[in-house]
């Protein structure tokens, strides 16, 4: 292994962005594939396979590869606010806001509250210092309450999840960040002047409020910006490259300006889905095909930045104890909000299974503070928020996966194409179909007709096996032609079968046989030819709608509990 590595040259390789890009896309598709295998979310697999190509294994991808990706990683975080903000239609506000807005708050500041208390105790207790104790946990309680939208988000859109509990952790995962910057804003002016007594408490809350206040004056401006363009553009390629110029935009005038990224494109999002419903529907769906491969390599450079060669004993400690004070933070408060809010039973017991992951907001906070407390608290803060990532990325695609199965949403956000992909030939072919024999006369059809909605009727051998298709406008042809009714046989009659799919088919490939059918019908048989049954297309319709219909009501099931 180490002359191969060797003979490869990994820093020449670094250097090489197409070879690095198609391992990781690559090896995170296998991996995806790998991991569904055991029921376990694709985001978890992307992020294995970065630790394993990232510095804790084999170097494969370093500092200096994730560091020159950064632009890339803005734009997949851009991209997942923009879709985020899709999610998040005022109608769905307007019903519940005063439940929202209980469990948002209970949900961030539960856990800033019982991290600060765990955090700074256990440090105490292990190295006597009050001052540094109480600043410790000050800054990891604030940004204990930041929720990771991309992990969460991915496990929502792979399961095709919607609902009252979709609905509302779309909303909180959005807008909780909001709440971890004040809280690091205030929690770092207050740490801040216990160690040094430089800035005001003033100037400190000051900064975030002028980074989410510009940030979201930048979403909502550029969000009816576009929506515009995207009216005014009948064509779906150009509203696609509209949108994703807009979303680069967005994130190049926040790096300029030093606001919150996610939040501006969010906040597009949410103006474009709400002014321009119809269109952006059709662009959000463009997205999600686009969006794969950028979120696969995104998670791959999550992954990659985990060092796990760093951690000791000590930090260990602080890692579990910030571990179990997060949760049980999250936990504890989405429980109580959603209880005092009255929320449905289904965000009351499965929305803080699906609060556990952090990313994005949090590495970024751990870095700031790393920056304004450069001491040992910065780089213990960094450590533990990195570990404790690497964690929680895992854990929490699966509690989430564990809670929209078991609240009922999973497979709810489907549209008719997706059940068609879905559906075989046996799910709605009947055996019971009518019968038609070559010297079978015109009465006898008549009569058949009478005892069956079918507007296809096969004609077969005395072997079962299908010579022909007689439709009801050709019986009315005939039936137009006075004195043949004891002339015309089925034989007459049918037209011959051009087309024919197996048992095992799939409805999209049924689908495909019919445009080249002249019929609108298909003959199902077995191995031996033998005919088992016919399928019309408006079988596969009302299938279908039957199942549309079966979901909707399951969602207003969901609503109404």
């Amino acid at each position: 292994m180490e002359y191969l590595l060797s003979f490869i040259n990994l820093s020449n390789v670094h250097m090489n962005i197409l070879f690095l890009l198609g391992i990781a896309l690559f090896g995170g598709t296998i991996g995806g594939r790998l991991f569904q295998h055991f029921k376990i979310p694709q985001v978890v697999s992307y992020i294995v396979i970065g630790i394993i190509l990232g510095e804790s294994f084999i170097n494969f991808i370093n500092k200096e590869v994730v560091n020159a990706f950064e632009p890339f990683s803005y734009f997949a975080l851009g991209l997942i606010g923009f879709m985020i903000g899709g999610e998040l239609e005022f109608r769905h506000f307007k019903k519940s806001g005063k439940q929202f807005l209980y469990i948002l708050l209970f949900e961030a500041i539960t856990p800033f509250f019982i991290v600060f208390i765990l955090i700074s105790t256990v440090s105490f207790l292990l190295t006597g210092n009050f001052t540094n104790s109480i600043v410790f946990g000050l800054l990891l309680g604030s940004i204990s309450a930041a929720t990771a939208a991309a992990g969460t988000t991915d496990v929502l859109w792979e399961y095709k999840a919607k609902g009252p509990l979709t609905t509302t952790l779309l909303g909180i995962i959005a807008l909780d960040d909001i709440l971890a910057l004040f809280l690091f804003a205030i929690s770092s002016s207050i740490s801040e002047s216990l160690i040094t007594k430089k800035n005001s408490l003033l100037i400190e809350i000051a900064l975030p409020v002028y980074e989410i206040s510009v940030a979201i004056l930048i979403g909502v401006v550029s969000g009816f910006l576009l929506a515009r363009f995207l009216k005014r553009s009948p064509d779906e390629e150009k509203s696609l490259t509209f949108s994703i110029g807009g979303i680069l935009l967005v994130l190049g005038l926040a790096l300029i300006l030093k606001v919150d990224m996610i939040l501006a494109s969010m906040f597009m999002g949410i103006i474009i889905t709400n002014i321009a419903h119809f269109k952006s529907k059709h662009i959000f769906k463009l997205l999600e095909k686009f969006a794969p491969p950028i979120y696969i390599l995104f998670f791959v450079l999550v992954g990659a930045k985990l060092n796990l060669s760093k951690l000791n004993v000590f930090i260990l400690i602080f890692i579990v104890v910030y571990l179990v004070g997060r949760t049980l933070g999250k936990m504890i408060g989405a429980n109580f909000g959603a209880k005092l809010s009255k929320a449905p039973k289904t965000i009351q017991k499965f929305l803080s299974f699906c609060l556990f992951s952090q990313s994005g907001v949090a590495l970024g906070l751990s870095i700031l503070a790393s920056q304004k407390f450069p001491d040992s608290i910065g780089n213990m803060i960094i450590l533990v928020i990195t570990s404790s990532t690497f964690v929680v990325q895992i854990i929490g695609p699966l509690f989430t996966k564990y809670a929209i199965h078991k609240s009922g949403e999973a497979g709810l956000n489907i549209t008719e194409e997706d059940i068609i992909k879905k559906m075989k030939v046996t799910d709605i072919i009947d055996q019971n179909f009518p019968k038609l024999y070559p010297n079978s006369t015109l009465k006898d059809i008549i009569g058949l007709f009478g005892q069956y909605e079918n507007l296809y009727f096969p004609v077969i051998t005395e072997n079962n096996k299908i010579i022909g298709i007689i439709s009801v406008d050709r019986i009315k042809e005939m039936l137009q032609i006075s004195g043949v009714d004891d002339l015309l046989v089925a034989y007459d009659l049918m037209d011959s079968i051009t087309v024919k799919a197996k048992i095992d088919s799939t409805l999209p490939e049924i689908n495909d046989l019919l445009k080249k059918s002249p019929l609108d019908c298909i003959p199902i048989i077995d191995d031996s030819e033998m005919l088992i049954s016919v399928i019309e297309s408006r079988h596969i319709k009302k299938a279908v709608a039957n199942k549309m219909f079966e979901l909707e009501n399951n969602l207003m099931t969901l609503e109404k509990s």
